[in-house]
Parts: C-alpha cells; structure tokens; sequence
C-alpha cells in the first residue's frame, strides 16, 4: 500500500480514470464549501450552519469561519496541484480528503456548537466518509492490461 501512496513514477496513476473523475468532483466541492466560508458575508455561520452571531463574541464567530475558509482554500489548493501535476498521488489524496471527516467529528466532539439546525458538514461527514474510504479503495487497484490478441 506504500507504493500506491507514494509510488516510485508520481506522474502516472494506474487505476481507473472514474475513480479520479470522482476525486474532481469532491474536489470541487471542497473549493465551493471553502468559498461559501470565505467569501460570505457571515461565512456561512448563521446562514448555513445555524449558529446564533448575534450573541456577544458572534463577530469572531464570523470571523473564525472566514480564516476556516481560507485554510480549507489553501488545503484544497495543494490538493489540486497534486490532483494534475502527480496522478499517481491520486490515492493520497483521497485519503486526505476522507480523512478530514473524522477530524472534524473529533473536534466536534471536543466542543459542541449551539445551532438551530444541523449543518450540512455534520450531516454528511459519514456518507461523505464511508464514500471516499470506498473510493480510496478502489484507487488502490491497478487496471488490468488487455491481452493483446496479435501478440505470439
């Protein structure tokens, strides 16, 4: 399994070209949700996740998902530049990516936030999980070459 995380030739990714179609697209979506938390104007604190910024302290709220934001922007950012410029860190990178579920359920669990709904991170953290460590196992697998029928 070392190998397929850090393989001798980063440049080439053997496996299936769905499995990396399917990364882009959680890709992408990362880039979204990390937008949405930078650029909104309550980073998506109150509108999305339901949490109270009225109260006193709520501008750092605000501002604690605004540098949120950014950072997942930057986690993102290098993700994708290890996406297109090794595909052979394509399990890698899954990986990473499932991993951020169970770290933001640890820290959830560290401290839980007040909000007049569940959000959207925390209720899909686990499928989003059990998604990509399906994926991520699927990564591992190389393609089969074809038998070439005019070869002796």
């Amino acid at each position: 399994m070392a190998n397929s995380l850090l393989p001798k030739n980063p440049k080439v990714y053997a496996g299936y070209l769905v499995v990396r179609i399917i990364t882009f697209v959680f890709m992408l979506v990362v880039v979204a949700r990390s937008a949405i938390h930078l650029f909104s104007p309550d980073g998506g604190a109150e509108s999305i996740a339901g949490i109270d910024t009225t109260v006193a302290g709520g501008s750092n709220l605000i501002a604690l998902f605004h540098q949120w934001g950014a950072i997942q922007l930057l986690f993102v950012a290098f993700m994708l530049v290890l996406f297109f410029a090794y595909k052979g860190f394509t399990p890698l990178v899954i990986l990473f990516l499932a991993l951020d579920a169970p770290m933001r359920a640890l820290a959830g669990q560290m401290g839980a936030v007040e909000s007049t709904r569940t959000p959207p991170g925390e209720a899909l953290n686990w499928p989003v999980f059990f998604v990509l460590v399906a994926l991520f196992i699927v990564s591992l697998v190389g393609k089969k070459s074809k038998p070439n029928p005019n070869a002796i």
